[in-house]
């Protein structure tokens, strides 16, 4: 819908009326529609998907209606805990109530063409026509031309750390529109409740489940991928997962220097047991998004082939590895014979060359 208003416009365009544009019935329906495909659980208010898809006509309207009225409040989230994959620690989950998923995927339409238009091009989290495969490729690029040193690095709670008020002035730079800002605002600061507990404010973050909330995420890191970007340090980060390959130990300390100094002045925290600098050439190597990367120089190969050549490790009860080098990943229940990354990250749909 508003992809047809951003259509030729500057990038740097402040816009100032987008409050009719997010509660428009279409607009409330197509969010609707998502909301109802992916499902989920319900939230602080016990209504189900089910249960709202069973009135959604007057549901819908009713939300058109304290929308346009400004009436509209969200819930607080719920929290749940949720394992976190190789590790014995939890992460929050904060799940909105569905009416509040239906809003705040109504104003993720309207906010997301005007961010898009200024994210990073090596940013892949959660932005349409991207993916976690994009980045992977992307790195598996780097290091087949040499970038061997790596900062694997670790924001600790990202999203539940940023900060709301600047986070709230990167919204604003773009959007004028005082009601649109005050509707973001208030699902920043709905509040928490958990299970046995009273309700708490939330000060900080924004909550991961919320609908909204990868992309105002992806907008609070978008300085620190265009600053990296000018100068001249490759990073790629998908959400708040992100990886910076360098030629030389030196180089990968100084981005190293340079991403702490941001973190610090942003109001963030680097997770100081796993944020590092790797040699991926030596034994170890490092993980991004579930991959293990890793590179061994070889022979020159008759087929002209790059010398980083990686493995997927896939794993059931036992680890299963191929006799090659290296991007492993543990996976449950899953084996597969080994293939090249390019082939295993091959977009869908795209048939492998003859």
């Amino acid at each position: 819908m508003l992809t047809r208003l951003t259509t030729g416009e500057s990038a740097g365009r402040v816009w100032f009326r987008l409050w009719d544009k997010t509660y428009l019935p279409a607009n409330l329906a197509s969010a609707f529609h998502k909301v109802w495909k992916n499902g989920g659980s319900a939230g602080a208010d016990e209504q189900t998907v089910a249960h709202f898809g069973r009135s959604a006509e007057a549901e819908l309207q009713r939300l058109h209606e304290q929308l346009r009225d400004g009436a509209y409040q969200p819930q607080p989230v719920r929290r749940a805990w949720i394992a976190k994959p190789g590790s014995k620690d939890k992460r929050p989950l904060g799940i909105p109530a569905v009416r509040d998923r239906i809003v705040q995927g109504a104003l993720r339409h309207v906010l997301e063409p005007i961010f898009e238009a200024e994210f990073a091009e090596h940013s892949y989290g959660f932005r349409p026509g991207r993916g976690s495969k994009d980045a992977l490729r992307r790195v598996d690029t780097l290091l087949k031309a040499g970038h061997v040193w790596a900062v694997d690095a670790d924001l600790k709670s990202y999203f539940d750390t940023i900060p709301h008020e600047r986070l709230l002035a990167l919204v604003t730079e773009r959007v004028a529109d005082g009601r649109v800002v005050a509707l973001v605002e208030r699902f920043l600061r709905a509040g928490v409740l958990e299970e046995n507990e009273d309700w708490r404010p939330t000060e900080c973050g924004t909550p991961q489940g919320g609908v909204i909330s990868p992309l105002l995420a992806n907008l609070y890191r978008n300085p620190l991928d265009h600053q990296m970007a000018a100068a001249g340090w490759e990073l790629v980060r998908y959400a708040d997962d992100f990886v910076i390959v360098c030629r030389t130990e030196a180089e990968a300390r100084k981005a190293l220097a340079e991403v702490s100094a941001w973190v610090n002045e942003a109001g963030l925290t680097l997770h100081p047991e796993k944020t590092r600098v790797v040699d991926a050439s030596a034994p170890g190597g490092f993980d991004f998004l579930g991959y293990h990367f890793a590179v061994r120089a070889t022979g020159a190969r008759p087929s002209g082939r790059s010398n980083v050549h990686p493995q997927r490790t896939f794993q059931t009860t036992r680890t299963r590895t191929s006799t090659h080098p290296i991007v492993s990943q543990k996976r449950s229940l899953e084996i597969r014979s080994p293939h090249t990354v390019s082939t295993l990250l091959r977009p869908e749909g795209r048939a492998p060359a003859a």
